[in-house]
């Protein structure tokens, strides 16, 4: 039985406290006016000794003095409006991103423990509480994203476009998608899709530890029926989930493959933590049947979801930019040119760097080789989804400070205090899995 040691429970409530004054500092530091939102953007760029702002902003002052000369101040001001928006959508698209990247996390675990239960995989029963573990962030992570989204069709902030009335009014193609993209369908599908990830979840859990002190295998069995078909409900949720809240952001792009994106995201990302969670168990004494063909395996999947997900981005990047479509590519061009580094360096962070590390087989196996490789995917995929939400929202008035860091350190801190939280409620080794004693001599 696992305890949940003082020492780290101890540190994740640090992290949470940090996290929090992070997160209230920015908060706090978003402009209330326009002058307030000028002010911050002119000291950002002396600081950085920006001449090509400079002179980019000396370009505009003109080009804006050319526009009130012919139309009045009226573009000025929705201009400063707009960049007052982005200003203070900062600390949410931090918050937003942190959330939704912790989340993401435990329901690609979610995922994955749903796909070795309808597969009836032998290798993988005593990874089950550690999954089981994972997952039960689901409940808290999915419940604040939820409020999030919540407060965005309250209008406490503009993270998304299409609820803002005064846009769609004047926009045909948000009133085209307006019968799918408004705020009560919206929260009626996000609300559908957390009580059926949340709903297995429990339901499943609660299976898998009365099949422990059951005399036969029909728990096991209902187990297996209902996670067959929970991956239907989970491909399209997440899917449709891919849509609404990550690329309705920017409702005038779309991509058929971007569910599909995400889900690889999402996927190694949860196998990842699965594997450093075993890893770290381990050390401390823990699950002493799991073997290093068990860490070679997850980390082979980890190689090859990372070779998945390069796949498809550079399926729906080259596309993209070859076709040259002006409603499309401009995705793209904001990103390269407004968000270069994170956008490039996320692709050797989810690439380059576990192809690197992990193609030799002897070191799928050791285990500090592992943990530096899922800290480095880790860290990619959070870019992945900063790079998917903050150009919408923030523009190019991003950097990474202390809304960003300290909402990371938030969520990092509840991760880990409601994971292991659940990890020591229950045994870490399952007894009757029918499958237990094969998954304890795997070996190759």
């Amino acid at each position: 039985m696992y305890t949940f040691s003082n020492r780290l429970k101890i540190a994740s409530i640090i992290l949470m406290i940090v996290g929090a004054l992070g997160i209230i500092g920015g908060f706090v530091m978003a402009p209330g006016t326009i002058a307030e939102a000028k002010e911050m953007v002119a000291s950002h760029d002396q600081g950085h000794g920006d001449a090509h702002a400079a002179k980019a902003d000396h370009t505009t002052n003109k080009s804006d003095h050319t526009v009130a000369e012919t139309h009045g101040d009226e573009h000025d001001s929705s201009h400063d409006q707009h960049l007052l928006d982005q200003l203070k959508n900062r600390p949410w698209a931090a918050l937003y991103v942190a959330a939704f990247f912790f989340m993401m996390i435990s329901l690609g675990v979610l995922a994955f423990y749903a796909i070795q239960r309808a597969a009836q995989a032998g290798w993988s029963p005593l990874l089950f509480r550690v999954m089981e573990g994972i997952t039960a962030y689901l409940v808290p992570g999915g419940i604040i994203v939820f409020v999030i989204l919540l407060l965005s069709v309250l209008h406490m902030n503009h993270l998304f476009i299409w609820m803002d009335e005064s846009v769609v009014a004047h926009d045909a193609l948000l009133q085209g998608k307006s019968g799918y993209l408004n705020p009560t369908f919206f929260l009626i599908r996000a609300a559908i899709f957390l009580a059926g990830w949340i709903g297995y979840r429990e339901y499943s859990r609660k299976l898998s530890i009365a099949q422990d002190a059951s005399d036969d295998n029909s728990n096991f069995k209902l187990n297996f029926r209902i996670s067959a078909g929970f991956l239907v409900f989970y491909l399209i949720s997440e899917s449709i989930m891919s849509w609404d809240w990550i690329m309705s952001v920017e409702p005038h792009w779309f991509s058929t493959l971007f569910g599909w994106y995400i889900f690889a995201s999402m996927f190694v990302s949860g196998i990842t933590v699965i594997a450093m969670v075993t890893i770290y168990l381990k050390s401390k004494g823990h699950l002493p049947d799991v073997n290093d063909s068990h860490i070679h395996d997850l980390a082979k999947f980890m190689f090859g979801i990372s070779i998945f997900w390069t796949y498809l981005w550079f399926s729906q990047f080259m596309l993209i930019w070859y076709s040259n479509i002006p409603e499309e590519v401009t995705y793209y061009v904001t990103r390269i040119a407004d968000y270069r580094l994170p956008f490039f360096g996320m692709v050797a962070m989810n690439f380059l760097f576990p192809v690197l590390l992990l193609m030799n087989s002897d070191y799928k196996r050791i285990n500090w080789f592992v943990i530096l490789t899922g800290i480095v995917i880790l860290a990619g995929h959070y870019m992945d989804i900063f790079n998917a939400i903050m150009p919408s929202t923030v523009g190019k008035n991003w950097y990474i400070g202390i809304p960003e860091i300290g909402a990371v350190l938030f969520f990092t801190g509840l991760f880990i205090f409601w994971v292991f939280r659940a990890l020591s409620t229950q045994p870490l080794q399952p007894k009757r899995n029918p499958f237990i004693e094969e998954s304890k001599h795997f070996h190759y």
